[in-house]
């Protein structure tokens, strides 16, 4: 049943009854989520490791606009975080301790051996909210033109060293001098 019919439901049967309301509200809820959730999850989860998951899942929250699927969150028998979901407009990472598969965070390793690509819809004010969260920018904001596609780009490095490419698509046109900017 769809949550508005349900709750059409729940409030005739409120009027008669006023306990059935209180009974109901998981059902409602049930259905809500159920509709609301995204019907298909994602195929690839990157998974990225840190030395201190709070302080790395409270930067990414905070610098770079990610938010915790706090349903997805697994803590070990210490009460320390083994493992967090975020999501980014539609996507998601994982993030937890050092050690889960051998894994070891660029802080401890000190090689870049990956980098994480993200697009936005304004990169220019993603880049001046992480900057203002205190990300260390590896790459100014520049654009890259290529064929028919152009992308505003910039990287920054996390607190351990993770690196972050943040991409705008931009809408390019053809010129007498070629692919260029295009209004949009």
């Amino acid at each position: 049943m769809r949550p508005v019919d349900l709750a059409r439901k729940l409030r005739r049967e409120a009027a008669a009854r006023p306990g059935a309301l209180d009974r109901g509200k998981e059902k409602l809820m049930a259905a809500i989520r159920q509709e609301v959730e995204p019907r298909r999850r994602p195929t690839i989860v990157p998974q990225l490791p840190y030395q201190d998951v709070n302080a790395a899942l409270a930067f990414l929250e905070h610098a770079f606009g990610f938010r915790e699927i706090a349903s997805a969150r697994l803590v070990d028998a210490n009460g320390a975080i083994d493992h967090a979901t975020l999501e980014f407009a539609g996507a998601v990472i994982g993030i937890g301790p050092e050690g889960h598969h051998g894994t070891i965070s660029p802080k401890s390793g000190g090689v870049a051996s990956q980098y994480i690509s993200v697009y936005v819809d304004d990169v220019d004010a993603h880049h001046q909210r992480a900057v203002a969260a205190g990300a260390r920018v590896a790459a100014g904001l520049r654009d890259y033109f290529w064929g028919h596609e152009g992308h505003r780009t910039y990287e920054a490095l996390d607190p351990e060293g993770h690196r972050w490419r943040f991409h705008q698509r931009l809408r390019v046109r053809q010129s007498e001098w070629g692919w260029r900017p295009g209004p949009d």
